[in-house]
């Protein structure tokens, strides 16, 4: 999965006059956007000291926090689009030849204004009619908050279009445009008959529309809402304002604020290099020993991931730092960069994995819970790598390897021990219910800024603004992919055929084995695809109350789907994780794939086991 516009969007994004003429509109936004984080993580932070310092809660903060999220939200989209990082399929493009690629490419630019365009009259309609709602705490009206929406829509829409007109071909734009004016008046003047048809919409729009913006290039959360707004427009007579409702509803969780801080914390982090710091430390740990250094990649992934929040920040940290000395002591590229691919796999189970929160407050499922129970999850994977990295390092050459000095160690160790306290700390927090995700999210970032300033140089203005500019633009990314995918899945619940789909699965021969083993294989699938997030955006709605129907617990469901849909995304030729770990190694994808299925195998039978053992799952709560 590449960037959304990469590309595709590509030529628009990295267009310097492009860039030029959406500066009055941008540099706004980004200046607004940083404002909203700071006072999003004040008024946190001083909600947490006033209520665990002084025992008395600020009543209004959550609210003015809601509002200013959902302003975060839709501006930070904003920002994403311009700078390339919204989620889409590349794949099918990258094979398109050069002459059929620009109209690809403009044709993914006309869907993503024509789903804009279809969606602004509604959120103006939204706004106006949430203006008979007061706010509980403050008695405004809500419509203050929603307007948002319809603001971030006409801001997306302004940089598609700048972008669609000065760096898309005249023809190619024209040809698009036909296309998606074509097909949206035929499909318009078809809508009685399609009416008729039911839940055969469904494959039509929900899947047909989806699927073809996919293999178009268009980003993930525009082909949802343009799924979604589509299957309602032309088969059913509901208003279209409840596709904004959805969204809405999807990004306005107030467990959801602690996506954004979390985001910052793994920005602060990186920046900091405390990640390089715990890399050195378990290097002079285990450097000396057989496998070691394969070690110590698997160790730094499972440790780095937990506070981070990213595959990529994972795997640049630790590539970097260990490929060198690997290479030195005879590794091949190509099995470094497929026990790297692997071991990153492991990250969204690690906390604070923003996939876990999301999940949890997308299927109803205790964060803390999945916290808990993620981090022995992690383990199990880890230790099938390490027994297989352990088996093909049997033959390594040792003779010139010397242990570190015991004081080398131990002022490593030092200098480590603030970074390795932090992922423990915040699993025990949030996992004992002392505090909120949300809370510890901010009081995490609070002690990174600290430690960072004291112990590993301190992180400058400048840095610390683009740090909530970036923050801002790649929570946008997520939390729009959250509200299309709840629109979207609300669709298709309303179709009738989640009843359908629950009935087929609940009397599968096997019972629950056989519906795990579905679900493995869909979100195999899906994690190829779509990555981890808008898999289970769309699916989560609809899987979990069948698994509870048949008696599986949430949590370990939880952990089956996101290692599964982890280890699809690092599988060739279609899991995109793959090719990003190419990319950061500097090796072909030709070399790595033959090397990378003993440790796809070694994950996979991981993922068995924890599917048969749900006491794996289960044990730490």
């Amino acid at each position: 999965m590449s960037s959304a516009l990469e590309e595709a969007l590509a030529p628009a994004a990295q267009d310097a006059e492009a860039r030029r003429a959406l500066n009055p509109l941008i540099k706004p936004m980004e200046w607004v956007s940083a404002g909203l984080m700071l006072l999003i993580f004040g008024l946190l932070l001083a909600g947490v000291i006033s209520r665990y310092v002084f025992a008395m809660p600020i009543i209004w903060v959550d609210e003015v926090v809601s509002i200013s999220f959902i302003w975060l939200a839709m501006i930070g989209s904003a920002l994403a689009m311009h700078r390339n990082e919204h989620l889409r399929l590349t794949l099918f493009v990258e094979m398109m030849s050069p002459r059929v690629r620009p109209y690809v490419q403009a044709f993914a630019l006309m869907s993503v204004a024509a789903f804009l365009l279809g969606l602004l009259h509604p959120a103006i309609e939204y706004a106006q009619e949430e203006a008979f709602v007061s706010t509980p705490a403050l008695n405004m009206p809500n419509s203050y908050r929603v307007a948002a929406i319809a603001f971030g829509v006409i801001a997306m829409l302004a940089v598609v279009l700048a972008y669609a007109v000065k760096t898309v071909g005249k023809w190619p734009l024209l040809f698009a445009g036909v296309v998606v004016a074509a097909a949206g008046a035929m499909f318009w003047a078809l809508s009685p008959q399609l009416a008729q048809l039911g839940t055969l919409n469904i494959l039509i729009f929900l899947v047909g529309f989806v699927t073809i913006g996919l293999v178009a290039g268009v980003p993930i959360g525009f082909c949802f809402g343009l799924g979604a707004l589509s299957y309602l427009a032309f088969s059913t007579q509901v208003p279209l304002m409840v596709v904004v409702g959805r969204m809405d509803e999807g990004m306005s969780s107030l467990i959801l604020v602690s996506v954004p801080i979390f985001v910052l914390l793994g920005c602060v982090l990186d920046t900091t290099g405390m990640g390089k710091v715990i890399v050195d430390f378990l290097a002079s740990m285990l450097g000396h020993v057989k496998a070691g250094m394969s070690y110590v990649l698997l160790g730094s992934l499972f440790i780095v991931s937990g506070i981070s929040g990213s595959k990529v920040s994972d795997m640049a940290t630790v590539a970097p730092a260990l490929f060198p000395e690997m290479k030195r002591r005879g590794h091949k590229p190509r099995e470094m960069i497929a026990l790297l691919a692997t071991g990153a796999a492991m990250a969204d189970t690690v906390p604070p994995s923003i996939v876990l929160i999301v999940l949890g407050s997308v299927a109803g499922v205790s964060i803390a819970g999945l916290f808990q129970s993620g981090f022995v999850i992690a383990m199990v994977l880890l230790l099938a790598l390490l027994v297989l990295a352990r088996w093909k390092a049997r033959n390594e050459d040792m003779g010139d390897v010397r242990r570190a000095k015991w004081s080398v160690i131990g002022r490593l160790m030092l200098i480590a021990a603030p970074a390795l306290v932090l992922p423990f700390l915040i699993r025990s927090v949030v996992g004992g219910g002392v505090a909120t995700a949300t809370e510890v999210s901010t009081i995490a970032v609070v002690y990174a800024l600290l430690i960072g300033k004291v112990l590993y140089g301190g992180i400058s203005g400048r840095q610390f603004y683009n740090m909530l500019v970036e923050t801002a633009a790649l929570s946008g990314a997520i939390l729009l992919i959250l509200g299309t995918a709840s629109a979207m899945a609300w669709s298709i619940t309303q179709s009738g055929v989640v009843q359908q789909l629950s009935q087929f699965l609940t009397t599968l021969p096997g019972g629950w084995v056989a519906f795990m083993a579905v679900s493995i294989a869909v979100f195999l699938l899906l994690g190829c695809l779509l990555e981890g997030l808008p898999a289970i955006l769309l699916l989560a709605p609809i899987m979990f109350p069948i698994a509870k129907k048949l008696g599986i617990n949430d949590v370990h469901y939880s952990m089956v789907i996101v290692s599964a849909m982890n280890i699809g995304l690092m599988m060739p030729p279609i899991g995109v994780g793959f090719y990003l770990a190419c990319r950061i190694g500097d090796a072909s994808p030709d070399d790595v794939m033959g090397a990378i299925w003993p440790y796809l195998l070694a994950l996979l039978v991981g993922l068995v086991v924890i599917a048969a053992v749900p006491w794996l799952s289960t044990v730490a709560l």
